[in-house]
């Protein structure tokens, strides 16, 4: 098995949405951040990604078709490269409304002090993903804002165009199904992973 999809965009994108979507479609399962949470032995390996070690992809990705959010978003490149048939999703919303999102949960919750020594590692990557690989220590809002939007045109750039959807969440079924070839549910569109949801999941991982 192997990545059908490839999420670019950053958490706080509608990337839970995204990750229920496709697994509706039948992208099953679909990589995510809650994947990490619920496997911690997968953190030495995104970890070892971010210090430059070589990293099999096939076998991170192990039993998933499509991966969305961090920490697989930061290596979008690399992915793109290693799984040359998959097709790439940059999930995106207004840069300023992503950034209030990300400083009340992504932002928060990895410079968070976690007591559950199962889920230091996972803190640790997330530190070093998304704090320095992403945005190099500097998450104020001019920076996080700036970096966002070069990371969305490094994506426009580098991905061809019919390899490519740039989608938000609002866009609903539609482009997405007409993107990857299969039929638009009945079902609406998911909704989910509000800020005040993903705060109440962070207070009970402390």
């Amino acid at each position: 098995m192997s990545l059908d999809v490839i999420g670019a965009g950053f958490g706080r994108t509608g990337t839970l949405s995204l990750k229920l979507a496709l697994e509706e479609l039948g992208f099953v399962k679909c990589h995510h951040m809650t994947e990490v949470f619920q496997n911690p032995d997968q953190a030495p390996k995104f970890l070892a990604a971010a210090r430059g070690e070589t990293v099999d992809w096939e076998e991170v990705f192990k039993g998933y078709r499509a991966m969305v959010d961090f920490p697989g978003c930061a290596f979008w490149r690399e992915l793109a490269e290693a799984f040359p048939q998959g097709k790439v999703i940059l999930s995106t919303r207004d840069p300023h409304g992503w950034f209030k999102s990300a400083s009340e949960t992504i932002f928060q919750a990895v410079q968070m002090e976690i007591d559950d020594p199962a889920m230091k590692e996972v803190t640790e990557m997330g530190r070093e993903i998304v704090l320095e690989r992403t945005f190099g220590g500097d998450i104020s809002e001019a920076h996080a804002v700036e970096a966002f939007k070069a990371h969305e045109e490094e994506v426009k750039r580098t991905i061809p165009a019919d390899r490519l959807l740039v989608f938000e969440a609002k866009m609903g079924w539609e482009p997405l199904c007409d993107f990857l070839g299969v039929k638009v549910p009945e079902t609406p569109y998911p909704r989910t992973n509000s800020s005040e949801e993903f705060q109440t999941k962070m207070a009970r991982r402390k």
